[in-house]
């Protein structure tokens, strides 16, 4: 990949972390962790979760003190004992989460932790001229004076960004930056940070999306289990050598979709509306069917119906009208016991607190539907080496790995548990599968596994409705997706058919 910019000379670093380890309760998070930013350039920082990018990138920011290795600042050698000392060495950090306050505006926003902003002179007006003229600078449109919580999420990371430059920095960390954008925001986002660069600035960018590190950087760090794996030229290497990097071996990011003859629909939906815990109408004459031998994915920005679409079909969730179907019965505002026993099964966005029960072993989470009947309890009699010999096939067949079936699901990795869920449901033979953000937080491996399950699902004649706000997975799996916004339909695709910019004008709200 080309850039229109060149770097600075190979020499001309703004960050050296040497050597640099961390350790928390016995466990090494960055074991003599080399990393270097040139002036300029958008070095990514690739790795799984739990390969230590975060924790690199806390030491740096001044949130976590290093316990080995030192770094230098433009040359010189530096430590950061508070976020506040980095910003003062033109350091800044934007985060997943945004740091802002919803009932401020934009300026006030800016405005707060300002060092010549105090309450008793304060001047916004000082602060709006100055975002002004940095919004011009880096293409960063924003109203100074829109109130934050009535932005746009892209609009809301505009103003992170804008406080970090306001405060003259050199160097950008962005966590996870595109978590929460829509496929055009994320291109408008990369125009920003290549503006920001071109004026002599360096971002370092966390991620574990590939294709945007192929996208975006100009050389990639790949982190795993703590430890630096290699830094590269971007240009010089590809998605593949990438994902093997990170995991240690061969990942296939592409699947086979077996030809498979669709059959009647299992899953229906009919003008459904309900509201959400706050009483606010969440999904609106949402109409759509599944059918048998098909993964019909859901796309959209988190937050716009799909955990709530999930909650009706499975009667965990009232239908304020509308009805559902499932094999042409409807079962609108049934008892979730009733729509499980019709063939339902259900694998939660959040499986800590809706799948599975963290004090209990892997055997018992594994016979958690279905306890109290036989084979594993007969006349109110349980019978543990039925249980345990069930859970160890269940192990064998799914790959559960992490101390046995006795161990408790809390010292499992969250990949482990997650194939634990999909172990029991799938075990039941359900018509029809919802996986609810299925990958949330899982390595590429796991992920791996867990997608390549359920397109086996849908290849043995089952209806899978995928949920998902990671696109790529949404492509990769579904024969046909949905994309929702505000709790309604705005488009249907074809993954092989569609561009990144219709879908992301439809997950955007627009509609053909």
């Amino acid at each position: 990949m080309e850039h229109e910019r060149t770097l600075g000379d190979g020499e001309d670093l703004v960050i050296e972390m040497r050597k640099i380890s961390k350790q928390f309760s016995g466990v090494l998070a960055n074991d003599e962790v080399d990393f270097t930013l040139k002036r300029g350039e958008i070095h990514a920082l690739l790795g799984e979760n739990g390969a230590g990018k975060s924790t690199l990138m806390n030491i740096l920011y001044g949130l976590y003190s290093s316990d080995g290795g030192e770094i230098l600042l433009n040359g010189e050698k530096k430590e950061f004992s508070s976020p506040n000392q980095a910003i003062q060495n033109r350091i800044g950090m934007i985060h997943q989460h945004f740091m802002l306050i919803p009932t401020l505006t934009v300026v006030e926003n800016v405005a707060l932790g300002l060092k010549d902003q105090r309450f008793y002179r304060l001047n916004l007006k000082k602060v709006e001229k100055r975002i002004m003229e940095l919004s011009e600078l880096y293409g960063l449109a924003i109203n100074p004076w829109a109130r934050v919580g009535e932005l746009s999420v892209g609009e809301q990371q505009r103003v992170e960004i804008l406080k970090v430059l306001y405060r003259d920095a050199q160097v950008l960390i962005m966590d996870e930056p595109t978590a929460v954008l829509t496929p055009n925001e994320v291109t408008e986002l990369f125009i920003v940070l290549r503006d920001i660069t071109k004026r002599g600035n360096s971002i370092i960018f966390i991620s574990h999306k590939l294709w945007e590190v192929m996208e975006i950087s100009d050389r990639v760090t790949v982190l795993r289990d703590g430890r630096r794996i290699e830094t590269v030229e971007t240009s010089l290497t590809t998605r593949e050598k990438l994902a093997e990097m990170m995991v240690g071996r061969e990942v296939i990011l592409q699947y086979d979709h077996p030809p498979v003859r669709v059959g009647a629909p299992i899953l229906q939906l009919e003008d459904v509306h309900c509201a959400d815990d706050k009483g606010l109408e969440v999904l609106r004459s949402l109409s759509f069917s599944v059918c048998a031998g098909e993964v019909v994915g859901i796309a959209g920005v988190d937050g716009n119906g799909q955990k709530e679409l999930a909650e009706v079909v499975h009667g965990l969730r009232h239908v304020d009208f509308g009805k559902i179907f499932f094999n042409r019965e409807e079962i609108t505002n049934k008892k979730p016991r009733q729509i499980i026993a019709r063939g339902l099964a259900h694998i939660p966005e959040d499986r800590h607190s809706t799948a599975i029960v963290m004090d209990f072993s892997v055997t018992e989470n594994l016979t958690l539907m279905n306890f109290d009947s036989p084979p594993f309890t007969t006349y109110g009699m349980r019978h543990s080496r039925v249980c345990t010999e069930y859970a160890q096939r269940m192990s064998d067949l799914y790959d559960i790995r992490g101390g046995g079936v006795t161990e408790e699901i809390r010292n499992l990795s969250g990949g482990n548990q997650q194939k634990v869920v999909i172990a029991r449901e799938l075990d039941r033979n359900p018509d029809l599968l919802i996986a609810a953000q299925p990958s949330r937080g899982l390595d590429i491996g796991a992920t791996e596994f867990i997608q390549k399950q359920l397109i086996a699902e849908r290849t043995k004649g089952k209806a899978v409705l995928l949920i998902s706000t990671d696109l790529d997975e949404v492509l990769a799996v579904s024969d046909r997706v949905l994309i929702i916004y505000k709790g309604e339909i705005m488009k249907e695709i074809i993954p092989s058919q569609a561009s990144f910019e219709e879908i992301g004008l439809a997950m955007a709200g627009v509609r053909d």
